[in-house]
């Protein structure tokens, strides 16, 4: 069966989400209140960088996808209303739901009618978010009588850089449900996926996305924790280590290096946002979760432990190098980035050289983080030829034989990405 689909946010989320049921034969709804973002997206182009999702736009884009400036008439023909908006970080840490709010504050005046709807929220909310705060807002509205619609969330577990193949071929489809028709008319929607698909209550669906993204944050900054013990230790082949640690046969073929691996902290939007909101709720709660409180912690120092690396093997003169700018490979994102914050430092410390290169995210890192003193470059051989000091700071592959191209310049290695023997790469 096919459906009628209305999508509210047209980031990474949500463009992926409208594109996904678009490609399954279904009708989509796609509203932004980024102007710029929405011209973009009506012209056939990506706000962002997103292999495989541009050519689905493409094939889409006022066929079976239609961006629209009016809400309320897109939600009242629409089976599904997916709600796709962000939820940044309060100022206690917890999530702050005011684009939801307004969301919904567009379009709660349809669903008075005989149409039957699931409102979904897509957007990543801590547990019980859509039990204890949605529907109560929904409720304020004078929506008591719930028998023309469902509400739900279906917690997203898309990596950027590959979001389309995530949604297109995902390893499992879980929906936090408030009843049983929505349920089915969820799984349903879901059903051309053929994907496992999981209907729990309305908590779990929530609690699911963060048992992930809570595990995926502290085995990072386990692994940095160890790093700065073993650097500490001294002669200790960190890079080596955990390359043997991934050997263990318990991890069962499973490829969790990309994560049990240390680095210079995680960044981008969902590690740290999500990570601070589950602490925030665990508080609130009354319930103090130590761990999480030293993966936050742990995180916010890797920065600094890097840039302190940097310094000791250079003096403030010196043209320092960044390669990567981004949050990580494959991506322009640079939300959280941990070289802006390695640039930070180094400009709050004197070093006023400081030339920058990635691959994809100049520009998008220039126009995020408004730096005096930063040179941007568009090739890579010029920076490394130019600078004093070289610091990888996003494992792009084209940096990975610098340390052989450029033998006679220091390295210092924020990734423990690069060959050779040495724990620091200097």
């Amino acid at each position: 069966m096919k459906y009628t689909v209305t999508v509210f946010g047209l980031g990474f989320v949500g463009l992926t989400t409208a594109l996904a049921f678009a490609e399954k034969g279904n009708k989509v709804y796609g509203f932004d209140i980024d102007n710029e973002r929405v011209s973009m997206i009506k012209s056939g182009k990506l706000p962002f960088i997103e292999p495989g999702l541009d050519k689905a736009l493409i094939r889409h884009i006022d066929k079976n996808f239609t961006v629209t400036s009016d809400a309320e008439d897109a939600a009242k023909n629409s089976d599904f209303i997916f709600l796709c908006v962000g939820t940044p970080c309060g100022e206690n840490g917890e999530a702050d739901l005011k684009y939801i709010y307004s969301a919904i504050d567009m379009f709660w005046g349809v669903l008075s009618d005989d149409k039957y709807r699931v409102i979904v929220v897509k957007s990543t909310v801590p547990p019980s978010t859509t039990s204890e705060r949605v529907t109560p807002y929904l409720e304020q509205k004078g929506l008591f009588n719930r028998e023309t619609f469902s509400v739900a969330n279906n917690p997203e577990f898309l990596r950027e850089g590959y979001c389309w193949d995530d949604m297109m071929n995902a390893d499992r489809i879980v929906c936090g449900i408030s009843d049983e028709k929505g349920k089915h008319m969820l799984q349903s929607l879901y059903s051309s996926f053929d994907t496992p698909f999981f209907a729990v209550s309305l908590n779990t669906g929530e609690f699911i996305k963060y048992l992930s993204n809570t595990l995926l944050a502290t085995m990072i900054s386990y692994s940095n924790e160890m790093s700065k013990v073993a650097d500490i230790i001294g002669e200790i082949q960190i890079k080596e280590a955990f390359k043997v640690l991934h050997l263990d046969k318990r991890w069962n073929g499973c490829n969790m290096s990309s994560y049990v691996y240390p680095g210079c902290g995680y960044g981008g939007y969902c590690l740290p946002k999500d990570t601070q909101a589950m602490y925030a709720k665990a508080l609130a709660k009354g319930y103090e979760p130590m761990i999480l409180k030293n993966v936050i912690k742990i995180n916010e120092t890797m920065p600094e432990f890097m840039a302190d690396k940097i310094m000791s093997v250079s003096n403030k003169e010196d043209r320092i190098g960044i390669l990567g700018l981004s949050f990580k490979p494959k991506s322009d994102d640079v939300r959280d980035s941990s070289s802006a914050k390695i640039i930070k430092l180094l400009i709050a410390a004197g070093y006023t050289n400081i030339l920058a290169y990635d691959p994809i995210a100049n520009e998008a890192f220039a126009k995020a983080y408004k730096f005096n003193g930063v040179n941007y470059y568009k090739r890579l051989e010029t920076l490394c030829e130019e600078s004093d000091i070289i610091v990888l700071a996003t494992a792009w592959d084209e940096f990975r034989d610098i340390n052989k191209n450029y033998k006679a310049k220091k390295i210092v290695d924020c990734r423990y990405f690069l060959g050779g023997d040495t724990t620091c790469h200097f």
